[in-house]
């Protein structure tokens, strides 16, 4: 078997534990954006072109708010500014990929694939072990797809007044669990969650998304200064 096959593999394998809480995930997004009002088309687009369940949530969330064009778009992109991050960390293991291979790389680098093959990059030497993360990937963005055409069709079924928008919070609840672990991590959610419940009624063009995320990055650089200070 050629080694690229089997590290593409093991990058499928090592992020499929994490795509188990990613189904339901999924179908909550496809129902929601029918029952919001979204085209089963522009729901599936959307899948598509951002993949991205966080940001795609807080999308449907500021849109069934009605907030504008630009703070949606303004919020979407504060929301995958972490990938900015990923890219950074991930670039050093690609320099050698022509630019249309990273921008397809770039394009799978969710979280979940991020965290496994971060993990690979650290304990392997193989030149082409960036075939882990795109192992990953793929499959994230298989399992993704797929639930959300599943959550479409489901979400065609289920009668408008039933309603299902208070599955929103619930799902970035269950997205948070892992981080309460960390008293660093609970401190940033409880400061932006703050910021974003109070914000919601005073801050001007539905941006509280916005602000509360630059209070929860702000918050998080000050706490680690003062962390690696005492270090």
């Amino acid at each position: 078997m050629n080694s690229n096959f089997k590290i593409f593999l093991k990058g499928i394998i090592d992020v499929s534990p994490l795509m188990i809480p990613v189904v339901p995930f999924g179908l909550i997004f496809g129902i929601l954006a029918i029952d919001i009002g979204f085209t089963p088309l522009a729901t599936m687009g959307m899948s598509l072109i951002i993949f991205g369940g966080a940001s795609q949530i807080v999308l449907l969330q500021l849109f069934s708010g009605g907030a504008s064009s630009l703070v949606i778009i303004s919020s979407v992109g504060a929301v995958n500014s972490r990938h900015l991050l990923y890219g950074a960390v991930v670039s050093e293991h690609v320099s050698d990929l022509k630019l249309f291979w990273k921008i397809i790389i770039s394009y799978f680098l969710i979280d979940q694939a991020f965290a496994r093959s971060n993990e690979y990059f650290k304990k392997s030497n193989d030149k082409n072990k960036y075939f882990h993360l795109i192992g990953g990937g793929v499959t994230c963005w298989v399992i993704w797809q797929t639930t959300t055409f599943l959550g479409i069709i489901l979400g065609s079924a289920i009668p408008e007044k039933l309603g299902l928008s208070f599955a929103v919070p619930l799902t970035f609840l269950a997205l948070l669990v892992n981080d309460f672990r960390k008293m660093i991590n609970l401190i940033v959610i409880i400061i932006s969650g703050l910021v974003a419940t109070f914000g919601y009624n005073y801050i001007p063009y539905k941006a509280y998304v916005i602000v509360a995320a630059f209070a929860g990055l702000f918050t998080a650089m000050i706490l680690t200064k003062i962390i690696k200070k005492y270090e």
